[in-house]
């Protein structure tokens, strides 16, 4: 998912066909509607994410409180953390390996260098998945000093793998606790953003499902595309929520309520978000996206508007939170703890909605008021411990294409 590098052409190109699709019908508000935009967070794909699929996945804020609201944030001692001066040797170059997602506005890391004298040289691998099997292969001899996108439904992995040493930034006190899911502090949260079913709202009208039981009634079915969950970050996340809601003894029925349906899969978010979908010209109007793919669609549109043409079904989101951590094996451990520190300063937070459409975990970085509006809020989203992920990722995706692609 190259979702946030490619997010203004595809949300622009998306809208316009959106516009121009449907003989004699008209669409949503706007006359033009991510990496290619997975507006929301990224598809962590191959093409986000995460990651956007540029896995970098990406889940998102809520509309009305943050994902770092104040509250349950860290009130731990900071007296044993990274906190005190470390003397960098002028010139030091600290390397960051990420997703194809990866998006910062021109400029940013040149405040980290005029605070450290640090330089920073980015490598993009690939999406989440790719970003982590990359990263183990390397293990204990990175390319790299510090690794950012791994993210919740990839974090066991990569901890066990050994891939990062301890790191305590002293900002981990303005980060909520349920968003620090590694009581050793090997990785630290950066992002928070969550992957839902989004839909079309001209196309939809007053029947829109509210729940993920509607979702799998035929009329809602027959209209719904989502990702392969084998080679998509956002159709792993959704298939993750199912499994979350009905449990191990509900999750395969209600996948073969969708079948009998009729949903229709793809390989990844943009064939699903500009290929099926109406955003794209095609004739379904539901589709596994992100909580933030509306303030994506308004921040494109080729004609201004305060409207969105999409809305989202906050039943079905389930969380996603990326992390970055100091690479077991660097060379230059005290310079990575300041880029981490960075990236979980204001400077750094304050630049990611905008850029990559998810929320930041620093409760103090300012929000900008085109995100709070139009990202949805999943109020108590869906999740899975990343240690039962793991445990389940092979016997979950080969039983979900025993059902669905059969």
């Amino acid at each position: 998912m190259n979702y946030r590098k490619l997010v203004a052409v595809a949300f622009a190109t998306g809208l316009t066909l959106a516009a121009c699709s449907s003989e004699g019908e008209e669409t949503a508000g706007v006359s033009a509607d991510q990496d290619e935009v997975d507006p929301a967070g990224v598809d962590s794909e191959t093409e986000n994410g995460t990651g956007q699929d540029g896995d970098g996945s990406s889940d998102q804020a809520s509309a009305d409180e943050e994902p770092g609201s104040e509250e349950g944030a860290n009130d731990s001692d900071d007296s044993d953390s990274n906190s005190d001066p470390v003397a960098i040797a002028p010139g030091t170059e600290v390397t960051l390996l990420t997703h194809d997602s990866f998006s910062v506005s021109d400029g940013l890391f040149d405040n980290f260098t005029l605070e450290t004298g640090v330089d920073v040289n980015v490598i993009q691998g690939g999406d989440a998945g790719e970003l982590v099997a990359r990263a183990v292969l390397t293990a204990g001899e990175p390319e790299a000093d510090v690794l950012f996108g791994i993210d919740n439904t990839f974090l066991q992995r990569g901890l066990d793998a050994d891939l990062f040493v301890p790191h305590k930034s002293p900002l981990l006190s303005d980060v909520p606790t349920e968003l620090q899911l590694d009581p050793e502090y090997r990785v630290t949260p950066i992002d928070v953003g969550d992957v839902c079913v989004n839909y079309w709202i001209d196309a939809v009208g007053d029947t829109v499902p509210s729940t993920l039981d509607d979702l799998a009634e035929p009329e809602f079915a027959s209209q719904f595309v989502t990702e392969n969950p084998e080679t998509s970050s956002p159709g792993f996340a959704f298939l993750l929520a199912t499994i979350a809601k009905y449990g191990e003894d509900g999750w395969e029925d209600y996948w073969q309520k969708l079948a009998d349906g009729g949903v229709s899969v793809t390989p990844g978010w943009s064939e699903a978000y500009y290929g099926e979908f109406i955003a794209g010209g095609g004739d379904r109007s539901l589709v596994t996206s992100y909580a933030s793919s509306p303030v994506a669609a308004v921040l494109f549109a080729e004609t201004p508007t305060d409207v969105a043409p999409t809305g989202v079904l906050t039943d079905s989101c389930f969380r996603q939170i990326e992390f970055a951590g100091v690479l077991a094996g660097t060379d230059q451990p005290d310079a990575a703890g300041l880029l981490v520190d960075f990236m979980l300063s204001e400077t750094f937070q304050e630049d990611i909605p905008l850029n990559m459409f998810v929320a930041p975990a620093n409760s103090k970085a300012v929000v900008p008021d085109l995100f709070v509006t139009h990202a949805a809020d999943p109020g108590d989203p869906l999740s899975l411990s990343p240690a039962e992920i793991e445990a389940n990722r092979s016997d979950w995706t080969e039983r979900w294409a025993e059902i669905v692609l059969r």
